[in-house]
């Protein structure tokens, strides 16, 4: 993929882009870069689709912004659809994965006009997450020392990143998020993604989804259950598709059952709009 420098809503943003087709845009979660998705280019490719995988703020060479409040669910909207406006881009197919999606499910409440359909990948939507109960506060724990500057940091950045070690799939995704976290200030702009936003945890007034989505969810997923994505489609006044991919996947579907995941990702994207 090719990568370049573009500015939007006041940050520099890498973005990796591959193909001409129709375009589809891959947001990457904690603690990953774009490279996460190298599973998916090659089907998108050969699907038709032009491939955008930015590095978030904060992640990969993208700009990381040392306030908590930079990192605001409001500002990494922004992000995002200053990003289709930097690349002429009206409306696209979207997929997202952990942040990914959640920064996702606000772009189609809020930016609705952005977006064709959306692929919602083991995050729900944030009001079936506030309400999926006491199993997914126990699955959550780690968002709660997250919030503690400088503990956290040190907790999850020791001995290069041990804590982190055991949930990489393989040692290139590892060597990834060391190479990451690595610079100077990488590791708090990650967590300040938890910081900026604990409201999100919360039930609101959030307007319906009219737009297909189609929500993906794991077995094994140490961090989310699967209620609070089956439960999503109570938000979504368009058509809504579950998908379950069995078997101890974990949290990483588009790397450990990444054959699995592309099928159903043409196949959503191919389908008609009713």
């Amino acid at each position: 993929m090719q990568q370049e420098i573009i500015r939007v809503n006041g940050i520099d943003m890498n973005v990796a882009t591959a193909g001409t087709g129709r375009p589809v845009l891959l947001l990457h979660g904690f603690p990953d870069t774009h490279r996460v998705w190298a599973g998916q280019v090659a089907p998108l490719l050969a699907a038709g689709y032009r491939v955008i995988a930015p590095d978030l703020r904060g992640y990969g060479a993208s700009a990381a912004p040392a306030s908590v409040a930079a990192y605001s669910i409001a500002i990494l909207r922004t992000d995002i659809t200053a990003l289709l406006d930097a690349l002429a881009i009206d409306k696209l197919y979207l997929v997202g994965h952990d942040w990914g999606a959640i920064i996702g499910w606000q772009l189609c409440m809020f930016s609705p006009e952005r977006i064709e359909r959306f692929a919602a990948l083991s995050v729900g939507h944030p009001n079936a997450y506030a309400a999926a109960g006491l199993a997914q506060k126990l699955k959550a724990w780690y968002a709660v020392l997250f919030q503690l500057p400088g503990i956290a940091e040190a907790m999850v950045g020791s001995a290069n990143l041990l804590a982190l070690k055991p949930h990489a799939v393989d040692d290139e995704q590892l060597a990834d998020w060391r190479h990451n976290f690595a610079r100077p200030g990488r590791l708090t702009a990650a967590l300040n993604y938890y910081r900026a936003n604990r409201g999100l945890a919360q039930v609101k007034p959030y307007p319906p989804i009219a737009l297909p989505v189609m929500g993906v969810w794991s077995e094994g997923d140490p961090a989310l259950t699967e209620n609070q994505m089956k439960d999503s489609a109570q938000h979504v006044h368009g058509p809504f598709r579950y998908e379950k991919i069995e078997g101890e996947v974990g949290h990483w579907l588009q790397l450990r059952e990444s054959a699995r995941l592309n099928r159903l990702l043409i196949e959503f994207g191919a389908s008609t709009l009713s």
